[in-house]
């Protein structure tokens, strides 16, 4: 969510943003409920000053007793023309009354639309993100490693994955469905493995873990910008008025939500390991191969939440893209970089990189981390905020990054090192979580 003032300050530019961003938002009538939240507030400060003053009018008539009542007697005025003119008061009041009453509910329902209205608008994007329509926009910054060439020809992770008894895609489908799956034995482990190898690495980098809720209450998926616009790729518990996270950011950024923080105490880095749900509606027909794309998953999240400072945020942004790569590293996987485009960032991204690895099966550089920084946009939805030694309060920059997701991680782990044989050489960064597995053998 942006700063209201902000929004009317800066029309084209927010106008600018719908556009590029593609984002569904009636900016005109946003501004024009706007316009009338204000005259309402106008008006109802009016008649409250008006209904405060009438009363004390009113009590002088109502007290014969009193100073100024008898001071009016005095001067001719008789106790009947007194009632009178009280009781011309006191209707005037009670119509005074009932306007304040109507713009009360009118100032609910004209907030209440406000408040839908401004939930639409996207945050303003960097100068430096890419103008496009999707993800054909994105641009490439740098590459890291180099693609495996092949002396046989290479299994694609499916049949890897069968040959060795590690993935079991029909067994998850009879189980819950397509894009379900099953890791079993060394398949499991080695996913375990990978979670492990990106937690430690995180933790050492300065990152807090945490453990997290995975059913979070809808006021924090509203909070970081998931909702309104991602309820059909969400789980919902209906009921419960809760929700299946897709990603840990939600509770790690959530944490600190109706909070004052001290500056001191930024920035704040926390990490979780958590299991993920997606619907993937509107995916149907895409990338049904493999896991790839599926319906739960294990991720490592980053988040920082940091002072509302752009250099500041911007520092920590590339930390958490750096520390995503040093994983990579560890495994020894080639990857390349990419900043993602307007229309491919999402409505709270002020920028975004994606980082890509490659793939055998796909022949193709594919998406396995997504780092983002959102400005204020999610800390305004959250009401977190610091106070800083001038004893002001701000709203925090958030951002956020993948450090390893799963099992998606494995396609490249195991298509990239695979033998002639059909066995898998373990990385190296994993055998010590695997208790010293050095290859995964096909299943006999």
């Amino acid at each position: 969510m942006l700063d209201i003032n902000f929004i009317r300050e800066n029309e084209t530019a927010i106008r600018r943003a719908i556009d590029v961003k593609g984002v569904a938002c009636d900016f005109n009538r946003l501004l024009e409920v706007d316009r009338r939240r204000r005259t309402i507030q106008k008006e109802s400060d009016a008649e409250r000053t008006k209904s405060k003053e009438l009363s004390g009018q009113i009590g002088l008539y109502k007290n014969p007793k009193g100073k100024w009542y008898q001071k009016a007697l005095a001067e001719g005025r008789s106790q009947d023309e007194l009632r009178a003119e009280g009781d011309k008061l006191q209707s005037e009041s009670a119509g005074v009354r009932d306007r304040i009453k109507a713009l009360e509910e009118e100032s609910k329902s004209v907030n209440d639309e406000f408040r839908a209205l401004m939930l639409t608008v996207p945050q303003v994007p960097s100068e430096k993100t890419p103008l496009g329509k999707d993800e054909s926009g994105n641009v490439e910054v740098r590459r890291e490693g180099k693609p495996r060439a092949f002396d046989f020809q290479p299994r694609d992770h499916v049949e890897l994955g069968k040959s060795l008894g590690i993935i079991d895609i029909e067994r998850g489908v009879k189980l819950a469905g397509a894009r379900n799956y099953l890791l079993r034995g060394a398949g499991a482990s080695l996913h375990q493995a990978v979670l492990r190898l990106a937690m430690d690495t995180i933790v050492s980098r300065g990152f807090e873990p945490v453990t997290v809720p995975v059913v979070v209450r809808d006021e924090m998926m509203y909070g970081t910008g998931y909702y309104p616009g991602g309820e059909e790729q969400t789980y919902r518990c209906e009921r419960d008025e809760k929700s299946l996270v897709g990603t840990a950011e939600v509770p790690l950024t959530a944490m600190h939500a109706d909070e004052i923080l001290d500056e001191s105490d930024l920035p704040i880095k926390l990490a979780a390991v958590s299991t993920c749900f997606r619907r993937e509606a509107g995916a149907a027909g895409k990338d049904t191969h493999g896991i790839y794309r599926i319906h739960y998953f294990d991720k490592v999240e980053q988040v920082v939440l940091c002072r509302a400072d752009e250099a500041e945020s911007e520092k920590h942004h590339h930390e958490i893209i750096a520390n995503a790569e040093a994983v990579l590293k560890a495994l020894e996987l080639p990857y390349r970089v990419m900043i993602v485009c307007t229309g491919d960032m999402g409505q709270g991204k002020v920028e975004m990189y994606d980082i890509e690895t490659w793939m055998p099966s796909r022949n193709a550089y594919s998406e396995t981390h997504s780092a983002s920084r959102l400005g204020s946009f999610q800390a305004r939805r959250l009401s977190l905020r610091y106070r800083g030694p001038d004893k002001k309060t701000r709203f925090c920059h958030t951002l956020n990054n993948t450090v390893i997701a799963s099992p998606r991680i494995l396609i490249p782990i195991l298509e990239l090192n695979q033998n002639a044989d059909g066995s898998v050489t373990v990385p190296k960064a994993l055998r010590p979580y695997m208790n010293g597995m050095e290859r995964i053998e096909p299943h006999r």
